[in-house]
């Protein structure tokens, strides 16, 4: 028997640009669609800090477009989770969406995963990144304050984000493997023309090596033969940033669908793909153009292809899906807090009802200061937090027993600590995920499947995981949730979260260059985003 409330017209995987344009649609047409996103909602243009060829829009950054996207799909009853998708069964009437945050039943679904960077292969490239290779110039451009920085790529990212660094770089030089810049001549000219910019064409990249961070680089002009070795200053080091493309999200439907020889997956003129009921947008597909404002299309177009499949699925089954209020396990949208005047916007307070609304045990945020005006800043954040429900307290720990301040650590009402704390302010991408970590703490929390829950239970050697983020870096939120269910889920976890612009004397021992960054035990470094599984097999392997 198929509950019509936890049925669905349409499921979106994947919360960027095409996503939400969809949701959007299908909602304002009074179908019940879902958006799961499993790490934040607005795709890749989130890491743009201008956009400027959007139509209508002269200018703005790519979190505040998405997010203005987002609250316009949601005022029209759309419905937003924050999981990862894990698998997908899409024979018959009812199509099956297994998450980490359990099944969603639906008629259609649409693929809006998008792309991710890809890698270039050159010998360093794997063993320095994260210690001096990098691929977001908005997560990691600061770590090179002051240093040279190198290039690689001839597209529009590779030009754009070559501006952008100079506000960071002492010089940046492009490498490109052609004879030009493959991108709009504007867009070109503005890193050809810039001061601080240096382009070489016809130019590959042979090796980056070093010790614990990048020391040296070779690279050959493929038209005159000449091998340069690049060294930076004495007891410096320098940075080597990838844009290079980028690689489809199309795992989910490696065995499922046609895809072409990249693995971009294969539509018609309506975003149908080779599997009746499932749609595809956005940067995921076969397509020449992959900007904004193609997504946008391709998301507006699946969405009125599926309204049709969705009403004849209707037809064919006699069921109607139930629009109610936001399923119990369905997470805040992933916005930045706003505090205006000291009071959180109308938008985030209604979110934080429904999170605090489900906790089914109190919590202590306990505040350890320092008298800076970063913990002024902290205990005002966590003061207001409080004050929004029953369910929190706040105290300061008057003799501070926690290094690297100011830091809130989350305990239980009988005085034993959870195992999860952050150190700084967690604003930005952090807020969520801060969110999550009281959810998960107080219970219920976010659903593990029986054999995750299992695994996590039988550690028992303490492990502690420091995790090293920046407030405005997009792939961060993945590896902090992961890591603070893990924690809550196990005493003898713990997950603390450290701002890493707040603490250089982190950033120096670890050698980070790159986030996120997860350090276990104070000894093993991982970088990049990780689910729940991989992090328990790091956790496994120490």
């Amino acid at each position: 028997m198929i509950d019509t409330k936890q049925l669905y017209d349409v499921v979106v995987i994947g919360g960027g640009p095409a996503g939400l344009t969809a949701a959007l649609y299908l909602a304002r047409a009074r179908y019940r669609v879902l958006v799961v996103e499993k790490e934040h909602f607005g795709g890749q243009i989130t890491i743009t800090s201008e956009v400027v060829n959007y139509p209508g829009v002269e200018r703005a950054s790519g979190a505040g477009l998405t997010e203005t996207m987002r609250r316009q799909a949601q005022s029209f009853g759309a419905e937003f989770l924050l999981a990862e998708v894990t698998g997908l069964e899409l024979a018959g009437n009812i199509k099956r969406v297994q998450t980490s945050r359990g099944e969603k039943q639906c008629f259609g679904v649409l693929l809006a995963t998008g792309a991710h960077p890809r890698m270039v292969g050159f010998r360093g490239e794997e063993a320095f990144r994260g210690r001096g290779v990098a691929y977001c110039a908005t997560c990691d451009g600061e770590f090179f304050t002051g240093k040279d920085v190198f290039v690689v790529g001839g597209g529009f990212a590779a030009a754009e984000e070559s501006v952008f660094l100079t506000k960071y770089a002492r010089h940046v030089t492009i490498l490109i493997r052609e004879a030009d810049f493959s991108c709009a001549k504007a867009t070109a000219d503005a890193a050809r023309n810039h001061e601080k910019v240096t382009v070489l064409t016809n130019t590959v990249v042979e090796e980056a090596s070093g010790d614990n961070a990048l020391r040296s680089l070779r690279y050959h002009n493929t038209a005159t033969g000449k091998t340069t070795e690049y060294r930076p200053p004495q007891g410096e080091t320098f940075g080597i940033f990838v844009f290079a493309g980028y690689e489809p999200a199309t795992e989910l439907i490696h065995d499922l669908a046609q895809l072409d020889e990249h693995g971009y997956v294969i539509t018609d003129r309506s975003q149908s793909t080779t599997v009746p009921g499932l749609y595809a947008a956005g940067d995921v597909c076969v397509k020449p153009l992959r900007q904004v404002v193609t997504a946008v299309g391709d998301g507006a177009l699946a969405a009125t292809e599926l309204e049709r499949w969705a009403a004849a699925a209707q037809r064919r089954t006699g069921l109607r899906p139930e629009f109610s209020t936001p399923s119990s396990d369905a997470a805040p949208a992933d916005a930045p807090a706003e505090i205006q005047g000291g009071i959180f916007s109308a938008d985030m307070l209604a979110q934080l009802k429904t999170v605090f609304g489900r906790m089914a045990s109190p919590l202590v945020l306990r505040l350890y200061l320092d008298g800076t005006p970063l913990s002024g800043e902290l205990r005002q954040y966590m003061e207001q937090l409080c004050a929004l429900t029953e369910m929190l307290t706040v105290e300061t720990a008057e003799d501070s027993e926690v290094a690297h301040l100011p830091c809130v650590r989350i305990f239980r009402p009988d005085g034993s600590w959870t195992g999860l704390a952050f150190h700084g302010v967690p604003g930005g991408h952090e807020f969520t995920c801060f969110i999550l970590g009281l959810y998960n703490a107080a219970g219920p929390g976010q659903p593990l499947d029986p054999d995750t829950a299992a695994q996590i239970r039988t550690i028992r050697r303490p492990m502690a995981l420091q995790v090293l983020v920046s407030l405005s870096c997009t792939m961060c939120p993945e590896l902090v949730t992961a890591s603070q269910r893990i924690a809550a889920e196990n005493d003898v976890i713990t997950a603390e979260v450290y701002d890493l612009n707040h603490f250089p004397d982190l950033r120096e021992k670890y050698q980070v260059m790159s986030v996120p960054c997860l350090v276990l035990n104070e000894k093993t470094i991982s970088f990049g985003r990780k689910n729940v599984q991989q992090v328990l097999k790091l956790l496994e392997q120490e």
